[in-house]
């Protein structure tokens, strides 16, 4: 069991700590001064809220988000909003190859070979489904929470405090429910594919608030150091850079490694589920609709890293709010139906 509820605990990271949040501009985009509170409130809405998806995947026994969002939406809404996702999972994981075009540049790598280098192993775990997709996860994750809680860490120690934390003045709070229903969307793509896997309900418990308390903590550390290094924040496309300045040349290339994989496990989740999701429509080969998704998403990452997640992140965290209500209400309508 607890193997398990590890395993989906990284997995729910590794959807979750993409691009946008790993580099730092999901967390500055949403939250920045005034924002502990938030944070709090935001880690109390993500368990919730992957507990609740998780439960019904795994009472449903579901392998693609179709019933899910039946059972949370109803069948009018429910269309609507697979509408949404699907267009979501494709915009977002062509943010994820460009942001993984743009971390290779650190490296002198020119960025459409990064993007076809990105694709090429997307593909790749692809075909293995989700075996490839937790596997890929409970390897690379512990590595990158450990190495991004290390360098928040000796960041904080050194250029912030907790003395500088006013909680009576925490007036960015409703971040909070923006920053998790922008999160949402992913969760439920990806987990509600996973319910014939899950064999115990303290898997979904494990999953559900190691996930919560440790993003809780990393987003806590990073927007911290982020407002400590705000003046130079403006010169990077990614804010993660600034903190990583006066740090050796070696430090900054694993950390842009590290990156690198966190873009490439939300880019894997993000195609898995999109490719679950109309595996069930379109009768190709998964492999197949993978390589199609794969040649339409490129066009996409020439817009532009920093501006998509400008443009699209609080789109996204405004127009799920709907469905992040429906989520959290959802448990008191359960018991008042049974």
């Amino acid at each position: 069991m607890i193997v398990n509820g590890l395993k989906w605990m990284f997995l729910i990271i590794g959807t979750t700590i993409g691009a946008g949040y790993a580099s730092g501009r999901e967390i500055w985009q949403f939250f920045g001064h005034e924002s502990g509170l938030a944070i709090i409130l935001f880690t109390l809405l993500f368990v919730t809220s992957c507990h609740v998806v998780l439960s019904i995947s795994f009472r449903h026994q579901t392998d693609d988000y179709a019933e899910v969002l039946l059972e949370l939406m109803g069948p009018r809404f429910s269309k609507g909003y697979d509408v949404i996702i699907v267009f979501y999972l494709f915009t977002t994981t062509g943010i994820m190859i460009a942001g993984g075009g743009a971390a290779l540049e650190f490296f002198h790598v020119p960025f459409s070979a990064g993007v076809i280098f990105m694709c090429v192993l997307l593909l790749i775990v692809a075909v293995r489904g989700v075996k490839g997709l937790t596997g890929v996860n409970s390897f690379l994750m512990p590595v990158l929470i450990i190495s991004l809680t290390v360098t928040l860490l000796s960041f904080f120690w050194f250029n912030a405090n907790f003395e500088g934390i006013d909680w009576k003045t925490q007036h960015n709070w409703p971040a909070a429910f923006t920053f998790t229903s922008l999160n949402l969307l992913p969760l439920v793509a990806v987990l509600s594919a996973t319910g014939k896997q899950i064999k115990h309900h303290g898997e979904i418990w494990i999953a559900s608030v190691g996930s919560g308390v440790t993003l809780g903590g990393i987003s806590f550390l990073y927007n911290e150091s982020l407002i400590a290094a705000a003046e130079d924040i403006m010169l990077y496309e990614i804010p993660l850079f600034a903190l990583l300045k006066s740090y050796p040349d070696y430090m900054t290339a694993f950390m842009a490694v590290l990156l690198w994989t966190a873009i490439f496990t939300t880019a894997a989740s993000g195609l898995f589920g999109l490719s679950s999701r109309l595996h069930s429509v379109i009768r190709l080969p998964v492999w197949a609709l993978a390589l199609v998704l794969l040649c339409l998403m490129i066009p996409v990452t020439r817009i532009g890293f920093s501006s998509l997640i400008a443009f699209l992140y609080p789109l996204y965290g405004f127009v799920n709010l709907y469905l992040l209500i429906v989520v959290l209400i959802h448990p008191f309508y359960l018991k008042k139906r049974s």
